[in-house]
């Protein structure tokens, strides 16, 4: 059976990476959703239903495409497809589960938890630097600062290199996107130039292990197991990246999205409370991830279309996300929804992110602070995003706000 058993389905069709807007990201998709669960995109199928993709994230048939996108992009071998194919997130049976098993451990919600205060002493410091002009860039001046003294927390490293981070994750990142042939190079130096760095901390730590994720990670043992020297690079760089770029656009999306709801702003900076709600309400409605990619390692059938073994499939989780079968008012913002079904941002099945609880936390103290601090936020510009491929998000967000407590 081939490819073209797809097509022969006579599925929608669905195109969205060029859209300007994720207003107009998700109108698409919604038409898209209301011809059928599955649509053609430009790279493969498109799961758009919420219990379709969820299948798809939990099903072991769907794995992870080895070297992320890069065969789709016509690469399967040289450094970066090398380098790429050893790392967890192309990893799938046995070698992801040791290698998640003994990571894990560096991932609790405890250990999460102890990085709170962190959150909230950073986004308090970006806020009070603006705080008299009552005006700000929120990509720049914040949002885009705001994770990397946190992951310097994390990882152990002086808080005085988080620039150094920020230029490696902007550059490591553009592996997610569909333009890599030009980005190697780029990618290739700041990989070399973060392993190099992470070298030196291991070597260090070996010596006295202290209170941190690398620490956490070489201290991880399970019935004698240990990560290698190796895959403690491959790791850390990972997981810190993983950790950045999303973070910083997440929040951006967030702040664009209670620009426009304002009475739910007021009411988060009112009701403190409702943080963690407001948090998976914002990743539902906008997230800066859209889609998690996958392929068939038999045929399956999904909703009477059979998708051949070896098929990329695109589990679109945004799309999931805003599900009228699943969620009440899908298009509508409500940061007080209660007993909603989880949203699918963080991804599901064996794969589901590690950071998940990192995450949850430091956008849950970022806002809960700016909405104290920030009240009557408002856009005075255009917010153009990045295409909504890999991870998008805002380019700029400027924004004017009165003066809080």
């Amino acid at each position: 059976m081939s490819v073209d058993a797809v097509l022969d389905a006579d599925l929608p069709t669905v195109a969205y990476e060029d859209a300007q807007s994720p207003e107009e990201a998700h109108e698409l998709i919604r038409q898209a959703r209301g011809h059928g669960p599955i649509a053609m995109g430009p790279h493969g199928p498109e799961v758009l239903a919420y219990d379709l993709v969820r299948r798809v994230l939990r099903d072991d048939r769907f794995v992870m495409p080895k070297g992320l996108a890069l065969e789709a992009q016509g690469i399967t071998s040289g450094e970066l497809w090398d380098l790429v194919i050893t790392g967890l997130l192309s990893l799938d049976g046995a070698e992801h589960h040791r290698q998640r098993r003994l990571v894990s451990k560096a991932f609790t919600p405890k250990a999460a938890g102890r990085l709170r205060t962190t959150c909230a002493d950073t986004v308090a410091e970006l806020v009070y630097r603006h705080a008299g002009a009552g005006r700000c860039d929120m990509v720049a001046d914040i949002a885009r600062q705001y994770p990397i003294p946190i992951i310097c927390a994390l990882l152990g490293t002086p808080r005085t290199d988080w620039h150094l981070f920020s230029a490696w994750a902007d550059d490591i990142f553009k592996l997610f996107n569909w333009n890599v042939v030009n980005d190697e190079p780029d990618i290739l130096r700041a990989w070399t130039e973060l392993e190099a760095y992470l070298d030196d901390m291991v070597a260090h730590r070996r010596e006295a292990l202290t209170d941190d994720l690398l620490s956490d990670m070489m201290r991880a043992e399970v019935d004698g197991d240990r990560l290698t020297h190796h895959e403690l690079l491959t790791l850390a760089a990972v997981l810190l990246m993983a950790g950045t770029d999303t973070t910083r656009n997440q929040l951006a999306a967030a702040v664009q999205v209670f620009c426009d709801h304002p009475d739910q702003w007021a009411q988060l900076g009112e009701h403190p409370d409702l943080a963690p709600r407001a948090v998976e309400e914002v990743m539902r409605f906008s997230p800066v991830i859209f889609t998690a990619m996958r392929v068939t390692v038999e045929d399956v059938e999904l909703a009477g279309v059979t998708i051949p073994a070896g098929t990329l499939v695109i589990a679109n989780t945004a799309a999931a996300n805003r599900d009228p079968a699943v969620y009440d008012e899908p298009d509508h913002l409500d940061i007080t929804r209660e007993d909603a079904p989880a949203m699918l941002t963080f991804g599901g099945g064996i794969h589901h992110c590690l950071g998940a609880h990192l995450a949850r936390i430091e956008l849950a103290e970022a806002l809960t602070i700016m909405a104290r601090r920030m009240p009557n936020i408002r856009r005075t510009g255009p917010v153009p995003w990045k295409p909504m491929t890999g991870i998008s998000g805002p380019i700029a967000l400027p924004v004017e706000f009165d003066c809080g407590y």
